[in-house]
């Protein structure tokens, strides 16, 4: 294994670290809840968050209840919200070049709001279909990949570098919370006043955000100009100076393997197979499936709150590979479910716990590294390169899944999503990663090749 944690440190290699102008963030020394910009930015991403866990249960569950969708339809649900990642290469090299990224995060949130708002409209009018349900997965996808693309540049001058770990701490955290509540609030909203009629909780929460991130100013640097003659770079090009880096610096690469991996064979049992397992298979009610999943979200929060310490106690690269791991391995628990009602749902929660709790320390630790390797010019069309291939594998992992399902019942697709997907952190034993134990110090293997 390379780079053991007991490796001499040296400086992690930062290519044009950008200036910041003074005054513009606060003291490293001082707690983010003291920046009103960071806590309004958080503000309005925590409302996001608990919109999104409404759908994302309230979706399958239109689709099962109201439609009697069978796997491989709720396998393609799934897997039209992450198709349009595939798009991230050259999205990504767009949105580095224009001016203003914030004023894309709020119209992708604007967007996603009104599409969302044609489901209730539909259901009104009896309409509701499954290529309705299909586009408006597609649809929010899309406008997703160019959010999380224009965030990237965004979040790295919203605080400074020192502050990365704790920021994508708070952050994580609340979206755990929103794991928490969010499906048993969804639960209850969908037994209670039908799937589509719930979705407009969500629709809502985006038009809080896009009035929260409109609100929060940040400095960014200029994009690059680009040149009007023939000479200059073309989309095409920028798009593959971002994934040529990605390709080529050896923390990026290993954690996109990595991540790649996992995300593949946990969407081989994504949230709509989990879902439909737990009402067909376990014989959960809606609330019942949505109070399991918010027991089992404690453990994301556990998780985002103890990653800073963790890290500081066994290293951020040890802490990823923890993360790895802890991430889909209790799908095989979920897998042995059985018993008496009470027992079901409680075999689901555990499970829940520990995934999510294994998710957190992956995303929190591996997200604030990469941050600190990629340089000003190049985070969107980074952010962009490594979302089309680490999120872009997530309908390919969600269609085989269903097809597996099909095939060989959602246990077996269980228990392969399960062992799967801890073998991804065989990419991170390989690399350097496991020896570097804090931000902007890693071992002499961890220079940019």
């Amino acid at each position: 294994m390379k780079g053991c944690w007991t490796t001499r440190p040296h400086r992690l290699h930062r290519p044009h670290r950008h200036r910041r102008p003074s005054g513009s963030l606060p003291p490293a020394k001082d707690s983010l809840w003291r920046d009103r910009r960071f806590v309004r930015f958080w503000c309005g991403q925590s409302v996001s968050q608990f919109g999104d866990r409404i759908s994302e249960l309230a979706l399958p569950l239109m689709a099962v209840g109201a439609l009697h969708a069978s796997a491989n339809q709720v396998a393609l649900l799934t897997a039209l919200v992450w198709t349009p990642n595939l798009l991230g290469l050259f999205l990504g090299a767009w949105v580095d070049h224009r001016p203003a990224k914030r004023r894309l995060m709020l119209l992708a949130d604007l967007i996603r709001a009104a599409v969302l708002l044609s489901l209730p409209i539909a259901y009104a009018l009896d309409t509701v279909t499954l290529g309705q349900l299909y586009t408006v997965a597609a649809l929010t996808g899309t406008a997703a990949v160019v959010f999380n693309t224009a965030y990237s540049s965004f979040f790295a001058h919203l605080v400074p570098p020192e502050s990365y770990v704790e920021a994508n701490s708070k952050l994580s955290a609340s979206r755990s919370v929103s794991f928490i509540a969010g499906p048993a609030i969804g639960g209850g909203l969908v037994q209670a006043l039908t799937a589509p009629v719930a979705v407009i909780a969500d629709a809502l929460s985006f038009v809080a955000s896009a009035i929260l991130v409109g609100r929060t100013r940040v400095d960014e640097p200029a994009p690059d100009p680009v040149p009007t003659v023939p000479a200059g770079p073309s989309l095409l090009r920028r798009a593959r100076e971002g994934l040529t880096f990605v390709i080529h610096e050896p923390v990026m690469r290993a954690g996109l393997l990595c991540a790649t991996t996992v995300n593949f064979f946990t969407f081989l049992a994504g949230t709509g197979l989990l879902v439909l397992f737990a009402d067909r298979v376990l014989h959960l009610s809606p609330g019942a499936i949505g109070l399991a999943f918010g027991v089992g979200a404690t453990g994301g929060l556990l998780g985002a709150v103890a990653s800073p310490a963790i890290a500081r106690r066994i290293g951020i690269g040890r802490s990823i590979v923890a993360g790895a791991v802890l991430f889909p391995a209790p799908y095989a628990l979920i897998a042995a479910a059985t018993g008496p009602t009470w027992a079901r749902p409680g075999f689901l929660a555990a499970a829940e716990f520990l995934s999510a709790f294994g998710v957190m320390l992956f995303d929190v630790n591996l997200n604030s590294l990469q941050t600190s390797v990629v340089p000003d010019g190049l985070r969107s069309r980074v952010a962009g390169a490594y979302s089309t291939v680490n999120y872009g594998v997530r309908p390919l992992g969600a269609l085989i899944g269903g097809e597996l399902a099909t095939l060989a019942g959602l246990r077996v697709t269980l228990i392969v999503a399960a062992v799967g997907g801890a073998m991804s952190a065989l990419w991170l034993l390989a690399s350097p990663i496991p020896g570097i134990r804090e931000l902007g110090r890693a071992p002499v293997e961890s220079r940019q090749e």
